[in-house]
């Protein structure tokens, strides 16, 4: 399935073995291409294409920078289906679905003197995680990195599920602050299927974020809101890199520096040569 608007194109259809893996794939294509690799968007937890990248309006920035722009519904997320079984939302899971999106899409390996080979990666939140990752297991694909809302530790890891199915059993109000502002924000959005979400938490604390353990060698912009306590603990994710740059948004948090017309310009302008 794919997203359909503006430039946009049909997506190949990703499958494993000749199984779908119930992805949305959405590819959107510039009026005048720019002489670079694509773009791909990975969004943060309970969220989608849709509410990170389109009504963000990162989508149209890209494209006026001649990007051409990949983007996944995660699992569980948007208009990809929300199965219950753990094994759909590992992250290991997660990255071999994204490497198979990639190489539907046609993206090669980089090629010293070929400007259009390779991919450059954008992700926010636990799509920032996913992009470490990804870019520390697979560095003859990806160019460079723009990381939003990074974070050393996985607050995903450290959510407490106990608590959260007894909020939704009776009602018990949840101790944890982290937890309940997690859950807060799965329910804002009608569409999103909470069982599945918490079965997604439930995979990634079976493999939590250890970032020293892989780290990715290509350039690296991180970027969070000066509200946001992932603009102080950033640097860490900084110094393993050993050349990232950093990027604060003043008056930002976590929830919205992700909108910013400054965040969009400063990953545009990092992602262009």
């Amino acid at each position: 399935m794919s997203v359909q608007g503006k430039n946009s194109t049909p997506s190949a259809s990703h499958s494993v073995e000749g199984a779908s893996t119930g992805l949305n794939v959405a590819v959107f294509d510039a009026d005048v291409p720019a002489q670079l690799p694509p773009v791909f968007l990975i969004h943060g937890f309970a969220s989608s294409i849709e509410l990170n990248w389109i009504k963000s309006g990162w989508v149209a920035a890209l494209n006026r920078a001649g990007r051409r722009v990949l983007s996944v519904d995660l699992p569980g997320h948007g208009q990809s289906t929300a199965p219950y079984d753990l094994d759909s939302y590992t992250p290991g899971k997660i990255r071999a679905d994204l490497l198979q999106i990639l190489t539907d899409q046609g993206v090669r390996p980089l090629q010293a003197g070929d400007l259009g080979s390779g991919v450059d990666l954008i992700g926010y939140s636990l799509g920032s995680r996913l992009a470490w990752e990804f870019g520390a297991t697979q560095p003859e694909l990806v160019r460079k990195m723009v990381l939003g809302g990074p974070n050393p530790k996985d607050p995903l890891a450290e959510f407490d599920l106990n608590a959260a199915q007894t909020f939704l059993n009776d009602g018990t109000p949840i101790a944890d602050e982290s937890t309940r502002w997690l859950l807060e924000m799965a329910q804002l959005i009608p569409s999103n299927d909470i069982f599945a979400l918490l079965a997604l938490i439930q995979a990634i604390k079976l493999e939590p974020f250890e970032p020293a353990d892989a780290v990715p060698k290509m350039p690296i912009l991180l970027v969070a809101g000066d509200l946001d306590e992932r603009a102080r603990s950033m640097d860490l994710l900084a110094q393993l890199n050993g050349k990232a740059e950093q990027y604060v948004i003043p008056g930002r948090t976590h929830n919205n520096a992700v909108t910013s017309r400054e965040f969009k310009d400063a990953a545009i302008a990092f992602l262009a040569s």
